[in-house]
């Protein structure tokens, strides 16, 4: 890992993920990206051009004095921090930021079900989410000396989920993390005997790791009535320091995850979650 993106608008939860990223950035002794996105209306931009530029600068020196005050913390020092500001009219972009400075992984703050403060609102959360290609972890509280030991990859283990497989893998390999892999069994037409999920997960493994079943012995199997409840509940009684889900980007979270179970596992888990685009 080598560069980190941190969508930052100044507010305590955007410190909360700047703190996140700088544990992993010294782990990993990675560089952070703090972006910061202006969002100036289509009205400001329609005004005359000297207006318009005036304007532009007071926007930009505000930022810059507000970039230098947020990044004035302990936890950051030691760590190359390169601040960037943008101006955005649909927060999309930001997948194209994180392309151009070929980040590996970002680290939000969020609110939750209002998403971040400020400039971050609404849906943005989950427009990152869907539309980026880079890894996205969501973190709604703060974390000192945060690290990921144990994490979990849910799923439901089917072929189009390998990309997103080896992606987190990868991660947590690098992370030093132990990784569960966890299947959440349904009730009615989505339930299957026990015989029928180990097939499937066997086969799943066997394919996406060329035949090398060592991560078998890593795969839980849980019964809850909802697949975001699922997750939930073996989450938090067993200490999981990050959920990992695939995402189909633009089409939301894989087909698994239906209706409103990504925007609710992104907003309401107290757990930091990562996405990884399929």
């Amino acid at each position: 890992m080598k560069k980190i993106l941190v969508p930052v608008d100044f507010s305590s939860h955007s410190e909360y993920a700047m703190e996140v990223a700088a544990n992993l950035a010294k782990k990993h002794k990675a560089e952070i990206i703090a972006l910061h996105m202006m969002g100036i209306s289509d009205a400001l931009l329609t005004k005359n051009q000297s207006k318009q530029m005036f304007e532009g600068i007071y926007y930009m020196k505000l930022a810059e004095k507000s970039f230098k005050e947020f990044l004035d913390k302990d936890f950051l020092k030691g760590i190359k921090i390169t601040d960037t500001v943008y101006n955005y009219k649909d927060f999309n972009e930001l997948n194209d930021v994180a392309n151009d400075h070929k980040v590996d992984l970002i680290v939000m703050g969020s609110h939750g079900s209002s998403g971040l403060s400020e400039v971050f609102v609404g849906s943005n959360t989950e427009k990152v989410v869907r539309n980026s290609d880079v890894p996205v972890m969501v973190i709604k509280h703060r974390s000192e000396n945060f690290q990921i030991k144990n994490a979990v990859f849910a799923c439901d283990f089917t072929s189009e989920n390998f990309g997103a497989y080896h992606k987190a893998m990868n991660l947590f390999d690098k992370m030093g993390a132990n990784v569960t892999l966890l299947y959440v069994n349904l009730p009615g037409q989505q339930y299957r005997s026990t015989e029928e999920m180990e097939d499937r997960v066997r086969s799943f493994i066997s394919d996406a790791d060329n035949g090398n079943l060592d991560r078998l012995e890593n795969v839980v199997y849980y019964n809850d009535y909802e697949v975001e409840d699922g997750i939930f509940n073996y989450s938090n009684q067993n200490g999981v320091d990050a959920i990992a889900l695939p995402t189909h980007g633009r089409r939301g979270i894989s087909h698994f995850f239906s209706g409103s179970i990504s925007e609710d596992l992104v907003n309401h888990s107290k757990i930091p979650v990562i996405t990884f685009k399929l």
